[in-house]
């Protein structure tokens, strides 16, 4: 099957998926949060005045992975059929994955990376009045399933 973008007149347009196979599919991506160990501490106690940061970046995630047709413009609507946010907390930062699965003609990816993308800028939200020089990093990415194309797993490095 052939994908274009763009329309008789040369115009973008959201590529017609009608005659792709439903397929099980999942995507997994990540982001890294980098901020000094004093913000990083009060995410950890709980302290940050706005509340519990990581509570709240996780529902954030998983509404924007719900969300992404609304802000990516060729970006279908996906009736997502599952989405998890994970927190990884090391000495520089917060490592953010999220796993989005949907059963479905085109693939989560995109939902996956919005995901993450949510979760860091509602962490630095709730964190800016401490630091404004938190950093967003590193968002990719690490696999994907399902659909015709191959399976991606990213290589480490």
């Amino acid at each position: 099957m052939e994908f274009t973008h763009f329309n008789e007149k040369g115009l973008s347009k959201m590529v017609d998926v009608t005659d792709k196979a439903v397929t099980d599919r999942t995507a997994v991506a990540s982001a890294f949060v980098k901020m000094n160990s004093e913000t990083l501490s009060k995410v950890k106690e709980g302290t940050i005045k706005k509340g519990n940061v990581l509570a709240v970046a996780q529902v954030a995630g998983i509404m924007a992975a719900k969300n992404t047709a609304s802000t990516i413009p060729m970006c279908h609507p996906i009736s997502i059929t599952g989405a998890d946010i994970d927190f990884g907390i090391t000495d520089a930062g917060i490592k953010i994955t999220s796993k989005i699965r949907c059963k479905g003609e085109t693939g989560v990816e995109m939902e996956a990376l919005n995901a993450v993308s949510v979760a860091a800028l509602t962490i630095y939200d709730m964190c800016k009045a401490l630091q404004k020089d938190i950093e967003i990093t590193e968002i990719h990415l690490e696999s994907k399933t399902g659909g015709k194309s191959a399976d991606f797993h990213r290589e480490s490095k």
